[in-house]
């Protein structure tokens, strides 16, 4: 799958957006291979970081003034947040960017391959538990139901998937619906 995804983002045009109301963010979307089966990593984030209280999402965050690019801010935001380290980071691409609903962040994501097995060190202020789902569970039909949200007062499209206890909506379920599109594309 690995290699599929690679070119499929390598072929493709990425969506951008471009609003200077907006802050610039990008988040990692780390998978791994344990026991022949992908999983993807998500974070639920703590009651006390500054937005996004208590919301499952990839690890990632602002773009510094420090940072090169929007990859560099993926990769130090996940080496901050969950200790994901950027050498040991494999990116097999970067996706269309997203808008967040309820804070004001224009959101590139990088799809990338970690390894397995991982010590992940959590940022305790903004991290409370990482949480792994495998690609396998995220597909099922009764995993992820349509949603609606309200952006610049307009409803959008928009999904909600709840495997076992976590429930991934907004942006985050947004990544990932189109993110499970393309691997079902890609894996046919």
């Amino acid at each position: 799958m690995e290699e599929e995804l690679k070119q499929f983002f390598a072929k493709r045009t990425r969506r951008y957006i471009t609003d200077k109301q907006r802050l610039e963010s990008a988040v990692i979307v780390p998978i791994y291979q344990q026991d022949g089966e992908y999983r993807i990593v998500f974070i639920r984030r703590t009651m006390t970081v500054k937005v996004h209280k208590g919301q499952i999402s990839f690890p990632g965050g602002t773009r510094d003034k420090v940072d090169k690019n929007l990859l560099d801010t993926a990769l130090r935001e996940a080496e901050e947040e969950i200790g994901i380290h950027r050498e040991e980071v494999t990116i097999l691409g970067e996706m269309d960017d997203e808008i967040t609903t309820t804070s004001n962040f224009i959101v590139t994501p990088f799809v990338a391959r970690i390894p397995w097995p991982y010590r992940f060190t959590l940022n305790s202020e903004e991290v409370e538990k990482v949480i792994s789902i495998p690609i396998k569970a995220l597909l099922e039909k009764s995993c992820m139901k349509p949603d609606t949200e309200i952006l610049d007062g307009k409803k959008v499209a928009s999904f909600t998937y709840k495997c076992e206890d976590t429930i991934i909506w907004g942006a985050t379920a947004r990544i990932l619906n189109k993110l499970l599109e393309i691997i079902k594309s890609v894996g046919n």
